[in-house]
């Protein structure tokens, strides 16, 4: 008993004392531990008879195989006068073939436990299968059905269009969305990626199953196409099921198919001050943009880190001096959208309409800094982690994995990149950062705002010259010049 008295005076003789130490505020996070290293397993390939590309990389673990099979043309290759035309192409492969309606594709491939989807981008477009490896075999046989067999039935052309026309219509309404739209228009005018990837009101009407059948013919052709498998498959197993599955899959006939770019090298567009008016819009859509790098650039590793730096994240410059310096906006970014040929760059923020010139000012001011100050090694640092922080997830899953070597793929860059890029994000310095900012950031930006602009238009006015106002009742996104004709 006298002991434990004892030990409980010593304990209240202590509590002062302990109480008395200062204690230490966090105040900044610890920095990033070193990246490990990522063991990504040396993909096998393999050209079949007729053309098609067929990459495996094994993926042990998991009893799943993810599958991506790319079409090497996308929305770039829309007809002028038909926006959307690949995009639509590419979704309606699962609603019917020769063989199966949709809601049979639908049940079948349910059954398998696996999932099916489809669609374009810009510079592909790509049917996704993921399933168990037991039942890999038997889905490859509706990926290769959809692609070799699609029907595209009149209905269900009329329902995915009426489907489009209503996003597209609701998506105009929002400034955020809308601003990205005349984005492109504003940075490749009537060049490819000028145009919306799903289309316009004025084009999607204009698509017919004759034009639909026309590009499935054109372009839908093995020796235009890549297939990517990862997962818990050998690589022999895996050719084995594209052979049974594609192997039959004919050649195109015609001339090959010819290399689509935008021709952005001969010229960019001067920088333009762009405001659509909306009237009594709740908020602004600031964007900032230009003229970006292709995936092929050699400084993709670096305009990565740049960017990443800028606007990649919460912790990134436009955040911290647009929201939460200033509280102008619940969140600011940039990002550069690589292609087959040059993409866009784009930085942007919403924010209440009073504030859209400062916001842009501060994105211009924010693009400038880069290029005139060297980044400091702890903020620099900090930023790789993140990109590699991404990749590395990235990487986890067998769909991860595909998207990944079917990037590298499409574009012509060697699939050993896959193992190079930690280091090559490790390696890039702020000198890297800044030379590249000064080149490929602050010059011949340009500025489009959508929101209510007489509560913003003087103030712009103040900042910027030659500032153009489009009432959004006179607006055509399928128009070059971004207005309606007369």
């Amino acid at each position: 008993m006298k002991r434990l008295v004892a030990a409980a005076i010593a304990v209240s003789l202590a509590l002062p004392v302990l109480a008395q130490e200062p204690s230490v505020e966090q105040t900044t996070p610890p920095a990033p531990a070193a990246p490990r290293a990522v063991n990504i397993p040396t993909p096998a390939e393999k050209t079949l008879a007729n053309g098609l590309r067929v990459i495996v990389v094994q993926k042990k673990g998991l009893p799943l195989v993810a599958a991506r099979l790319l079409i090497k043309t996308g929305s770039e290759a829309d007809p002028a006068d038909r926006g959307g035309l690949a995009s639509m192409t590419g979704t309606l492969l699962v609603k019917g073939t020769t063989t199966k309606s949709s809601e049979e594709i639908a049940r079948g491939v349910e059954a398998l436990g696996a999932t099916i989807d489809s669609g374009a981008g810009w510079d592909a477009s790509y049917v996704n299968l993921s399933s168990l490896s037991t039942s890999f075999a038997s889905a490859m046989g509706y990926l290769a059905d959809v692609v070799r067999n699609p029907t595209f039935k009149t209905e269900e052309l009329d329902t995915q269009r009426d489907q489009n026309l209503d996003s597209i219509r609701v998506a105009m309404q929002r400034p955020g969305s809308l601003a990205n739209y005349v984005t492109s228009r504003v940075l490749f005018g009537s060049m490819p990626y000028g145009h919306n990837v799903s289309g316009t009101p004025e084009s999607l009407p204009r698509i017919a199953q004759a034009d639909l059948v026309a590009f499935h013919k054109k372009h839908y052709r093995p020796e235009n196409a890549i297939l990517v498998i990862a997962g818990d498959i050998e690589p022999q197993a895996a050719f084995d099921v594209a052979q049974k599955s594609l192997g039959g899959w004919k050649k195109g006939t015609g001339a090959a198919m010819a290399t689509i770019t935008t021709k952005n090298a001969v010229a960019a567009p001067a920088a333009r001050v762009v405001v659509i008016d909306m009237p009594n819009a709740g908020q602004a859509a600031v964007v900032v943009a230009r003229q970006g790098i292709k995936r092929v650039d050699p400084s993709f590793n670096v305009a990565q880190v740049t960017n990443s730096v800028l606007g990649g994240g919460y912790s990134a410059r436009l955040n911290q001096e647009i929201r939460i310096k200033r509280g102008l906006s619940y969140g600011a970014g940039s990002r550069f959208d690589v292609r087959r040929d040059v993409g866009p760059f784009s930085a942007s923020a919403q924010t209440k309409n009073e504030s859209a010139a400062e916001v842009a000012s501060i994105i211009l001011d924010e693009l400038n800094k880069l290029g005139t100050t060297a980044v400091a090694e702890s903020e620099l640092t900090p930023r790789k982690a993140v990109l590699i922080g991404g990749f590395s997830r990235e990487l986890e899953t067998g769909a991860g994995l595909v998207n990944e070597i079917a990037d590298l793929a499409l574009y012509g860059v060697s699939l050993e990149e896959i193992k190079r890029y930690i280091s090559g994000v490790q390696g890039v310095t702020a000198a890297d950062v800044q030379k590249f900012a000064t080149s490929s950031l602050g010059a011949n930006a340009s500025v489009v705002i959508v929101g209510d602009a007489k509560k913003f238009l003087e103030p712009l006015k103040a900042k910027f010259k030659n500032v153009e106002v489009i009432p959004v009742a006179e607006l055509d996104l399928s128009s070059p010049s971004l207005r309606k004709k007369s």
